[in-house]
């Protein structure tokens, strides 16, 4: 307590006056003294703070090079015949599995009235039709040409250009096919969102589609972003990647194009698996069916949330879809992660795939014409 009491003004100034400090004998020029050096602590502390705030606020506030519309409204408006504004990012993470390949598995076909072409009865059927890569890389449109089955003798064809353009001539017009129908269905989807009001017919379309889709809470945004189509290049990468370019036992024995597990369904045991491992490669009745299942499967699992996201983002902003860029969302597809993405890339660079993403089939019938 003595020692505080000596610490009075007069010992205070000559502390400050050995230390430099010019100190008159005012009382307000100590004050000012005691503000100026709270001021200058404000300061150097100031400044020391700004560059990580700066750096942690441009993460939070920086302008997006693109903008999302986030706004959402329920399932009951579009029943009730009001306006519907879908959040283009926002998609539920549940799915509801029940009937979910109900329509792939159950295809509509018989396996007995499929047919197995040979590799060279394919391509006199191709040259025949004028079906030709190099003429749809320049004028973008591919003939209905439907294959059930690949030809065993593909994997004994060893010019491995030839076998490639055989095998890409063989899945391009099925994956095209494929997202015809789900380009129609968005279509159908728009159309009923913008009227006042919808039939019964209309309420039921939806229903069904949920159910497709997976959809649990009948989200229209979660619809919205899972109904969409899967770039041409990328889906012929993972069929050529997945099956060896057409050669693989999987693709031969079960029209597997993509390497789909599962644990129920029917399928094909991997060579090497021990009795341990439960899972088989999904096998189908014909080509069509895997691609669709295909389609599916990156539509609703949700190891590719991010990638719907993604591509819900490129077909709102720029109305076209970048497999360079989508394919790197693709990760969780195989077991070698990120490699398997790099892969993919490579095959769509070399073959020059992207040539094909803006190819249309050609309409099979005046309904389905105007319908496109």
């Amino acid at each position: 307590m003595d020692n505080f009491k000596k610490l009075n003004i007069q010992t205070i100034k000559k502390i400050l006056q050995k230390k430099g400090y010019k100190v008159s004998k005012k009382h307000e020029s100590f004050l000012s003294l005691y503000y100026t050096t709270l001021a200058s602590i404000f300061l150097i502390l100031f400044f020391y703070s700004v560059p990580p705030v700066v750096n942690i606020s441009s993460k939070f506030f920086k302008k997006n090079k693109i903008i999302v519309n986030t706004s959402n409204k329920n399932f009951n408006r579009v029943l009730e015949g009001k306006q519907v504004e879908i959040d283009k990012s926002n998609e539920s993470d549940e799915v509801n599995y029940k009937g979910l390949f109900l329509d792939i598995l159950n295809f509509d076909i018989n396996e007995k009235d499929t047919v197995r072409l040979s590799a060279s009865t394919l391509n006199q059927l191709f040259k025949d039709e004028n079906y030709d890569l190099e003429d749809i890389r320049k004028n973008k449109l591919v003939k209905p040409i439907n294959i059930d089955l690949l030809p065993s003798e593909i994997k004994s064809i060893e010019n491995v250009k030839k076998r490639k353009e055989l095998f890409i001539q063989i899945v391009l017009p099925l994956i095209l096919e494929e997202n015809k129908k789900i380009k129609i269905e968005r279509k159908t989807l728009f159309s009923i969102l913008n009227k006042n009001s919808n039939s019964e017919e209309e309420r039921n379309w939806l229903k069904s589609k949920f159910k497709q889709y997976g959809v649990v809470s009948r989200d229209l945004a979660t619809l919205k972003i899972r109904m969409d189509e899967i770039p041409v290049s990328l889906a012929i990468a993972q069929a050529a990647k997945e099956t060896g370019w057409g050669t693989s036992r999987f693709a031969q024995e079960g029209n597997a194009l993509f390497g789909q597990w599962t644990y129920d369904g029917e399928g094909i045991r991997p060579a090497g698996s021990s009795a341990e491992d439960t899972h088989k490669v999904m096998k189908f009745k014909i080509l069509k069916a895997s691609v669709r299942a295909y389609q599916r499967n990156l539509n609703t699992h949700s190891s590719y949330k991010k990638f719907r996201k993604v591509r819900a983002i490129q077909r709102d902003v720029y109305g076209s879809l970048n497999s360079l860029e989508l394919v790197q969302y693709l990760d969780k597809y195989a077991e070698t992660g990120f490699e398997y993405t790099k892969i993919l890339k490579l095959i769509i660079e070399q073959n020059k795939l992207t040539d094909f993403d803006d190819a249309k089939v050609l309409p099979s019938s005046e309904r389905e014409k105007n319908l496109i």
